[in-house]
């Protein structure tokens, strides 16, 4: 499900295989797991970042294997925690969610643990302009 979005340049996708042609160059916010299998869709129309639910990280932290990829493509990727948004769930994640991880573009551009999506998404987003 797409949900409105909550300001200009974020689109909201329940499922990271919902990004469309418009998410290019924004920021997404999906309420699907950042694993490997998500980086194909991302890359399908490159987002300037993309959020993912950590799905608790997984064996072998399968839920964020798809995080570096993504920095090699350019792509910002940023992990939520499950605890604090539900899964599969992206306005929940936009409202809720705390990262717990992200890949090396994220960390070059001040994004860490403990901050909000909304706060990190704003971050990024005013260091496109």
């Amino acid at each position: 499900m797409r949900h409105p979005s909550p300001q200009s340049g974020v689109a909201l996708i329940d499922s990271i295989t919902e990004i469309q042609p418009q998410d290019r160059g924004g920021v997404v916010v999906a309420g699907s797991h950042g694993g490997a299998s998500a980086t194909a869709y991302a890359l399908a129309h490159p987002p300037l970042a993309a959020f993912f639910n950590d799905a608790g990280g997984g064996k072998d932290d399968a839920g964020l294997s798809g995080l570096e990829p993504l920095a090699q493509a350019g792509i910002v990727a940023i992990a939520y925690s499950h605890r604090s948004a539900r899964i599969g769930e992206a306005l929940d994640g936009w409202q809720n969610g705390i990262v717990t991880a992200c890949n090396s573009l994220g960390v070059a551009q001040g994004i860490g643990a403990g901050m909000s999506v909304r706060d990190a998404a704003a971050k990024l987003l005013s260091g496109r302009r």
